[in-house]
């Protein structure tokens, strides 16, 4: 059934949100929300991920080197990388884990 993406999670005041939409041994697409001033600490995955700004902008640091991501853009964090998002102002993302070829 088709669905408008943007509108399958809301802002929640002071939160990050998170909802899985498919998980498969694979890898997994997760769309987050997260309001202003908020922020996702740093970590790594093992994985590489896929990040598109579905709704607002967002600052994403990879390996310390920062990203200025708008409404539509997308990027890939490499397997292994440093990542940390923060919330300039209030943004959604879909993250796309791919993990074949890492088994």
């Amino acid at each position: 059934m088709p669905h408008i993406i943007v509108q399958i999670i809301e802002y929640v005041p002071n939160a990050v949100v998170s909802k899985t939409i498919i998980k498969k041994t694979t890898g997994n697409i997760t769309i987050s929300s997260f309001d202003m001033g908020e922020e996702l600490a740093e970590k790594t995955s093992p994985f590489d991920n896929y990040i598109q700004i579905i709704d607002g902008a967002a600052a994403l640091f990879i390996n310390d080197k920062e990203y200025k991501l708008k409404l539509g853009e997308g990027i890939i964090i490499p397997a292994h990388a440093k990542q940390c998002f923060n919330a300039n102002e209030k943004f959604k993302m879909i993250c796309t884990i791919i993990k074949s070829g890492y088994e």
